[in-house]
């Protein structure tokens, strides 16, 4: 029996499916020096998930036999994971483009003094969440006091090259404060480039606007709310099929902290893994039959979407 998601394809007679895969996602650990609302990994400080070098090895070894050409690490914050520069410094001596995606403030915990500098000499591309570019939003999703390490964050990595020079690519990323959609990510990237410059110096390359999924603690917050069935409305009512063209589930692998494979890190945290009966790691899979392959859904895929669609690399329509 098709779910929600699978009849609004078929609807408009659409089939998901992978394509080339050119990006391997690594989630290495939920552990996280912020603890925010709307976080679809459920990642905090107390967190004890964590990729193991052993794993990571492995990982290295799949990726050699492949012609994948970007590595995208995310977490949790993955800076926390202690074999993330070893990580970082394996993958680009495969030649190898790397992603970080990072919460700012983890360039100023214990130990972290140098963790920008080492981005800078590896030219590691920076994904910064930042959700808007004022401190009460930013503080109330992320925590207090967020905002102004934030900010100190974006000026240290501006300082070193971010955002300014060709190699050294720095976005930053922004989700809603509430259960409704982005706004035009054009505009809104408009808007963040006048404020963060005029108010504060900064300078980064694009925005992406990402919708909150609903799963996880977003979920929980909008079920306390009483909320959770009329976003899950919104995105449905929303969807928009020039979307699935882009979708990030087609050109991405995205591997959990123990090394099995998901269609996209909420998949991941969902548990819809590729086969039922038992996991399937990443070195277990054949690269070169990943293409065709039907990709797992359910209702929170209206969140990638809807309205203007979200991906990891921000609108799609």
């Amino acid at each position: 029996m098709k779910n929600r998601f699978e009849r609004a394809l078929a609807r408009h007679d659409l089939q998901l499916a992978r394509s080339q895969t050119r990006v391997l996602q690594l989630n290495i650990g939920k552990k996280c020096n912020q603890t925010c609302a709307h976080c679809h990994v459920g990642a905090g400080p107390a967190r004890k998930e964590m990729m193991t070098r052993d794993t990571m090895q492995r990982i290295l070894e799949w990726l050699k036999s492949t012609d994948i050409s970007v590595v995208d690490i995310t977490g949790g914050a993955p800076e926390l994971n202690p074999d993330f520069r070893w990580l970082v410094s394996e993958i680009k001596s495969l030649n190898r483009h790397v992603m970080d995606r990072c919460n700012l403030t983890v360039l100023f915990e214990p130990n972290q003094e140098d963790l920008a500098a080492f981005l800078t000499r590896n030219e590691v591309e920076i994904v910064a969440s930042l959700p808007c570019y004022g401190p009460e939003n930013v503080d109330a999703q992320r925590g207090d006091g967020v905002f102004e390490l934030s900010i100190a964050a974006l000026q240290k990595l501006n300082a070193l090259g971010y955002g300014r020079d060709e190699n050294l690519e720095l976005h930053l990323v922004y989700n809603p404060l509430g259960a409704h959609l982005p706004p035009e990510q054009a505009a809104l990237e408009a808007d963040y480039k006048r404020e963060l410059r005029q108010n504060f110096g900064i300078e980064f390359n694009s925005l992406f606007a990402l919708a909150n999924l609903p799963i996880a603690r977003f979920a929980t917050h909008l079920r306390r709310e009483n909320a959770l069935e009329p976003y899950l409305d919104l995105l449905e009512n929303g969807f928009n099929p020039a979307t699935i063209d882009g979708l990030m589930c087609r050109d991405t692998i995205n591997v959990g902290w123990r090394g099995e494979v998901y269609d996209c890190d909420f998949n991941g945290m969902l548990n819809l893994q590729w086969q039922s009966e038992k996991p399937l790691f990443l070195w277990d899979l054949n690269p070169q039959k990943m293409k065709g392959r039907a990709i797992a859904t359910g209702k929170h895929c209206f969140g990638c979407t809807a309205g203007a669609g979200s991906s990891c690399g921000g609108a799609l329509a």
